[in-house]
């Protein structure tokens, strides 16, 4: 590693009043004579896609020096091609005060070295990185730099199509039946199967490159017609679910009871709403139930009921008694106009924050609603966060409404999830990542996973399906200063890199 200091060093003695662009901090600290040194966690990395959401590499660098003036430092971080004297440098940090680290991980590193660096997937590629320190009032910069190698790959499709007499749509590359993503190289599809074979393609309307068969019911990567087309076959019609893995190769398709909600939304509808229709969020882990959080003012008494399509009286949820109290978790399916039972919030009940829990499952469809007081205080928990998984020290958000929390600072590289007890066995209430496991915020509103791991009420909720090993966090691809605002009652988060 070389490093460059080009500057003389100042020492101020006996002066304690700072210009407008000091900084106390550096002064306290005095860096008179700290020297600039750029150090990374790795410096011979492979690159693997299996893996993408976790950290590649992480730079980190001393403060450098000041000349022993107090004034702040900011910093510049560049990435380039080994040999080409940073001509055409990647900047990832700009001009940036008291930042000393960078972190990003394999997915962002591989898209950064081949999209903006020139590097080619499968071979190695020395890399330079450089960070220079620029002071407040002065002209001299400090430069230190030094060289990793990286290896990084072919990321595989973001699409998949699947084709074949077994399939719903046979043959036909240009009709072909397209498979949900789900992550980096997964893939999921449920729905039902004839008997026949089956294979997988790319891209809609070209039979190559594609997914076969490599005669031990597992994927290999087929890219020319000289090359076996072996095909996966299905010797039973059923319902099926199936996951295929790109990364590893590994596929299932399992024979499932083909249970899907006879309606993919519901809608509140009453009183309170102007008889609109108000669209429910689909629950994250159970798509047969639907969630609604709303405060109802003293003016939104009333009859309410539920609707499976926006704006028709067909086909509504209804209760099974007329004006039912909001606690009969009673409801049936009526497809007619009659009986048109509902159920009825009272004068005495206005002025609450509900949330409401609709269950559609066949045989089993019920009501439940129930008054809902918000925690006193939201925490963020994960190596992301200033306080790390010390749970005992979580970092605080900031209350701004009875429902709205927020907090604004510098997130690490790494997984993220909010606590709203800060229960000590980690078996507390919590809001996780509704996508999955390990995903990227998006930037925008999005809806969030609320778990109460020691709710008997909300366990029943969810029937059969146990939510004790729920454990999905959202990842942090890039460090950086963010924006979080959680709403408590309508269940949702944004999480915004300034």
């Amino acid at each position: 590693m070389k490093q460059y200091i080009y500057s003389l060093l100042f020492i101020l003695l006996g002066i304690v009043s700072l210009s407008s662009c000091s900084d106390n901090d550096y002064a306290e600290m005095n860096k008179g004579f700290n020297q600039l040194a750029l150090t990374a966690n790795q410096t011979d990395i492979q690159l693997n896609e299996q893996e993408h959401a976790s950290e590649a590499v992480a730079f980190s660098w001393t403060t450098g020096n000041n000349y022993g003036t107090g004034n702040r430092i900011s910093y510049t971080l560049e990435l380039a091609k080994s040999g080409t004297n940073f001509s055409h440098p990647y900047v990832e940090i700009d001009s940036v005060p008291q930042n000393y680290s960078w972190s990003i991980n394999n997915e962002d590193l591989n898209k950064l070295l081949i999209d903006s660096i020139g590097a080619v997937a499968g071979v190695s590629t020395k890399i330079d990185a450089r960070i220079i320190a620029y002071v407040a009032g002065q002209p001299e910069v400090q430069q230190s730099d030094m060289t990793i190698s990286v290896t990084p790959y072919v990321p595989v499709t973001n699409t998949l199509y699947m084709l074949g007499d077994a399939t719903p749509n046979g043959w036909s590359a240009d009709n072909a039946t397209e498979l949900t993503r789900t992550d980096n190289g997964i893939f999921t599809w449920e729905g039902k199967l004839t008997v026949g074979s089956y294979k997988f393609i790319t891209t809609k309307g070209q039979f190559l490159p594609s997914y076969n068969n490599n005669g031990k019911d597992s994927l290999t990567l087929r890219t020319s017609d000289d090359q076996p087309d072996g095909k996966f076959t299905i010797t039973e019609e059923h319902y099926y679910q199936m996951k295929v893995n790109l990364l590893t190769g590994a596929i299932t398709c399992t024979e499932s009871s083909g249970a899907s909600p006879a309606y993919g939304n519901l809608y509140f509808v009453g009183d309170m709403t102007g008889w609109s229709f108000v669209k429910m969020s689909v629950d994250p882990l159970d798509p047969f139930l639907f969630r609604y959080g709303h405060y109802f003012s003293s003016s939104e008494k009333g009859d309410f009921k539920f609707g499976t399509t926006d704006g028709s009286w067909e086909n509504m949820y209804k209760a099974t008694q007329d004006e039912a109290p909001y606690t009969d978790q009673n409801m049936e399916l009526v497809k007619g106009s009659s009986p048109d039972y509902k159920w009825s919030l009272q004068d005495n009940q206005c002025g609450k924050a509900y949330k409401l829990c609709v269950d559609i499952h066949s045989g089993k469809e019920k009501m439940m609603m129930k008054e809902f007081t918000p925690y006193n205080m939201i925490y963020l928990v994960g190596d992301a966060t200033p306080s790390g998984w010390d749970l005992s020290n979580a970092t605080a958000m900031t209350t701004s409404s009875a429902y709205v929390s927020t907090w604004t600072g510098h997130l690490d590289a790494g997984e993220l999830k909010f606590s709203c007890d800060k229960q000590s066995d980690w078996n507390g209430a919590w809001f996780m990542c509704a996508q999955g496991n390990d995903k990227e915020p998006t930037g925008n509103i999005e809806k969030a996973l609320f778990i109460d791991k020691s709710s008997d009420y909300l366990k029943a909720q969810y029937g059969d399906l146990s939510i004790s090993g729920i454990d999905n966090k959202w990842k942090i691809t890039k460090s950086g200063d963010y924006t979080i605002t959680i709403n408590q009652l309508e269940e949702t988060v944004s999480i915004v890199k300034q």
